[in-house]
C-alpha cells in the first residue's frame, strides 16, 4: 500500500496533536498526536466502549472542536471555519453513515439520498439519475419506500448511498454493523467498502467488532485513554 504521507495534497484526512476532553474530565477522551488516511485509502478504528471512538468521528466531521492540534480534510483545516461555511464543506466532503442510520422519516429512500445531494457540484438536473442509479448499485429495489418501511439492511443500504452521493472525500462509518444481526454484517461491510472504492472516497470506520479487522488493509487502535496507536492488518484479537 502507498504511504499516505507521500500522496499529493497530504491525503484524504490527518489529525496532528489532536487532544480533546469533556469538561470535568480527569485525562483526555482523544489524543492523536499524527494520522494521516490517504486519497481512497480504507481504515478500521477499533475500540472498547468508552475509548472515544465516537468523539474521534465527531471530532474528524468538524461536529466537536479538538481542544488542541488539527483536523485536516482534504487539505482543509476545519477548526478555521465556521458556521455556514463548515456546513458546506461537510456536506461536500464528507460522508456519515451513523449507527442509527438517522435517515428523514416520512421521505423516501430516493428523496433521503437527494438531500445528500443539494451539497453536490453535480446539476440539478443530474441529482434523480444518480440518486436512482446508487440505490440501484446498492441492491435497494424501493427506492420509493420510506425508511418505516424498510428494512434495517435496506436502511443501510440508504445510509451508504447518501453517505457517497456526493462523491465525497471522505466517508466516516460509525459502529456500520451494530444494528445489523451476523448474517447481513458481512454484507453491509462489503457494500460500503465497494461504494466508497467505486465512488473515490477514503474510509475510516469505527467499531467495537474486531471481526472487522481482518475485511480492512489497516488497522488501528484506540486505547483506554483514547490514544491511537497502529495495528497490523489481521493482527489476532488480545494482542
Amino acid at each position: 500500500m502507498q504511504d499516505p504521507s507521500s500522496q499529493p495534497g497530504g491525503g484524504a484526512l490527518r489529525l496532528r496533536d489532536v487532544t480533546f476532553s469533556y469538561p470535568g474530565a480527569s485525562a483526555p477522551t482523544v489524543r492523536v498526536r499524527d494520522f494521516r488516511l490517504g486519497i481512497g485509502e480504507q481504515v478500521v478504528v477499533t475500540g472498547s466502549s468508552g475509548t472515544g471512538k465516537s468523539t474521534l468521528l465527531h471530532l474528524v466531521a468538524g461536529l466537536m472542536k479538538p481542544d488542541l492540534g488539527e483536523v485536516i480534510v482534504a487539505d482543509a483545516a476545519l477548526g478555521a471555519m465556521r458556521g455556514s461555511e463548515l456546513d458546506r464543506f461537510r456536506g461536500r466532503h464528507i460522508g456519515m453513515v451513523f449507527q442509527t442510520f438517522q435517515l428523514l422519516h416520512g421521505f423516501s429512500a430516493l428523496e433521503n439520498v437527494l438531500a445528500a445531494l443539494m451539497f453536490s457540484d453535480l446539476p440539478k438536473s443530474q441529482h434523480k439519475a444518480r440518486a436512482s442509479a446508487l440505490l440501484e448499485r446498492l441492491g435497494l429495489d424501493r427506492p420509493h419506500a420510506t425508511p418505516e418501511e424498510l428494512s434495517v439492511g435496506q436502511q443501510q443500504r440508504v445510509a451508504v448511498a447518501r453517505a457517497v452521493a456526493c462523491r465525497p472525500t471522505l466517508v466516516l462509518a460509525d459502529e456500520p454493523t451494530a444494528s445489523l444481526d451476523e448474517g447481513n454484517a458481512g454484507e453491509a461491510v462489503r457494500l460500503l467498502k465497494e461504494a466508497c472504492a467505486e465512488n473515490g472516497a477514503a474510509l475510516m470506520c469505527v467499531t467495537h467488532d474486531r471481526s472487522l479487522i481482518p475485511v480492512f488493509d489497516r488497522h488501528e487502535s484506540l486505547g483506554t485513554r483514547g490514544e491511537m496507536s497502529g495495528r497490523p492488518a489481521g493482527e489476532p484479537a488480545g494482542v
